[in-house]
């Protein structure tokens, strides 16, 4: 049983979410699917992707737009207020998009579960 103090020292989910998330390096993307596989929630991929949306009320930047669906799709783009500008930004760090896809997903695929080291 955990104690309110430990529960209070324990970051949520959310949190946990937007510390993988602030490591990817520019012009690298990751997966919903990829970053709740390393933090153990193999079936939460879903909860990623609202982390992502709430993370933009968020007071500590957080690169949510480096974060697409496991065939490199942005399908988070709608919640940038400008339905562009998540493309624009992939763009200015290297991605090659087309009809809402990245092209050369692939090679700008940055895997947390190999590539943090503890």
């Amino acid at each position: 049983m955990t104690t309110k103090s430990e529960q209070a020292k324990t970051p949520s989910f959310f949190e946990q979410v937007y510390e993988v998330v602030k490591l990817i390096p520019k012009g690298r993307v990751t997966s919903y699917g990829a970053i709740a596989s390393y933090l153990g929630s193999k079936g939460s991929s879903r909860m990623v992707g609202w982390a992502m949306n709430a993370s933009h009320s968020n007071v500590t930047q957080i690169p949510a737009h480096r974060v697409v669906n496991r065939n490199g799709m942005l399908t988070g783009k709608f919640h940038f207020g400008d339905h562009d500008l998540m493309a624009q930004l992939l763009i200015n760090e290297g991605a090659e998009i087309e009809n809402d896809k990245i092209l050369n997903f692939r090679q700008m695929f940055w895997d947390p579960a190999k590539e943090i080291v503890l």
